[in-house]
């Protein structure tokens, strides 16, 4: 296993319909590093983003996908999604802001 340092956790934030509607009850989803574990992903946030508390977190190893290119068939990569929940306490993160 690397050596994973905290802002290589998390890769990107994912922006769905479905999870822009969690954002209401203070839940974030991001694409993480496949190996990173939950403990890594609380770390990341709080350290990336000052002000938030991590109440819990819940991740999903993401098959790839099959896909074909004429007679050829291939996969897609693996992904790793965390949905980040947050205390009530705890500051909004500013990338979601404004959209």
């Amino acid at each position: 296993m690397a050596d994973i340092k905290y802002y290589d956790v998390i890769q990107k934030p994912v922006v769905t319909e479905k999870s822009m509607n969690a954002m209401a009850s203070k839940k974030y989803t991001f694409i993480v590093h496949t190996d990173a574990n939950k403990a890594m992903i609380k770390e990341a946030v709080e350290k990336m983003f000052p002000g938030t508390k991590v109440a819990g977190v819940n991740t999903m190893n993401l098959e790839g996908k099959t896909k074909r290119r004429g007679t050829t068939f291939g996969k897609t990569s693996k992904t790793k999604k965390a949905i980040v929940q947050l205390t009530a306490d705890s500051k909004d993160i500013e990338i979601f802001e404004g959209l």
